[in-house]
């Protein structure tokens, strides 16, 4: 069990880090193997998806709304269109990290959860992004998303189930690599999110229903609101300021993040 004060910040770091190109987990694991904190809980790991997942359907309402009026049409016989097709996109796009989750994620969280594969996979794929970033053009004369590109950002996204990788980080390293641009890129890793995130918290919630445990409805609600809060304002802060910094401020701050966590394991 949580105190209220580890409840809100790890809520708080879990809101910041999700959507940001700097892997959540890199940074949930200090607390628990460097600071001897408790394991949050499955519960609290509910509320927390919750928290983060209501932030990006607020955030993309308005797209969100309108692509699923734009499928609904053409599931009744409307034309195609981009709307709609991404729908699609985001769908398929998810399979490959959905079915090597179910298959393989016991073993990923028994056996990669740990400094030193966090520290790497932080260096390597902060590295990567940096190299996707110098390619990257922020001309609208970018390439247009189809369904090839969908899935191999969706492939890409089964990395994220290694802890340090970075599910943001690598579909948005993925799609800037196939000739995205940064916002483009940005927009597609944060749409696939919903349906990864809403399907982890589906098997979290599935997993609590078997559970006996206490339930703290404190610290589960103050995991619902920090996060989402925390989360909303990063989205909408990151996008804002892409075009004009683009991904190498995090780029510095994973090596430099890798660094600590390396030293930490050595020490």
């Amino acid at each position: 069990m949580i105190d209220i004060y580890q409840a809100l910040f790890l809520a708080l770091l879990q809101g910041v880090t999700e959507f940001l190109p700097i892997s959540s987990s890199a940074h949930l694991v200090v607390p628990s193997l460097v600071l001897g904190w408790a394991d949050q809980g499955l519960a609290f790991d509910v509320a927390v998806h919750v928290g983060t997942l209501m932030a990006v359907l607020f955030y993309y309402r308005e797209d969100l709304l309108r692509m699923a009026d734009r499928w609904s049409r053409s599931l009744a016989g409307a034309p195609a269109c981009d709307d709609s097709r991404l729908v699609w996109y985001l769908g398929l796009a998810t399979v490959p990290a959905g079915l090597v989750g179910l298959l393989a994620g016991d073993f990923i969280e028994s056996n990669l959860r740990t400094l030193p594969v966090i520290a790497t996979t932080t260096l390597f794929f902060g590295v990567l992004l940096g190299v996707a970033d110098r390619r990257a053009t922020t001309t609208v004369f970018a390439r247009t998303l189809g369904l090839t590109m969908a899935m191999l950002v969706g492939c890409a996204q089964v990395l994220a189930l290694v802890p340090g990788v970075s599910r943001s980080g690598i579909t948005m390293t993925a799609a800037l690599l196939l000739g995205m641009n940064r916002q483009a890129s940005a927009r597609f890793s944060f749409l696939l999110s919903i349906p990864i995130i809403a399907s982890a918290g589906l098997l979290k919630v599935w997993e609590l229903v078997g559970s006996a445990a206490a339930v703290d409805w404190v610290s589960l609600g103050l995991g619902v609101v920090v996060s989402g809060l925390a989360a909303y304002f990063c989205i909408a802060t990151f996008l804002r300021l892409l075009n004009k910094v683009g991904f190498m401020p995090f780029v510095y701050y994973r090596i430099v993040l890798a660094a600590i966590l390396y030293a930490v394991w050595l020490v």
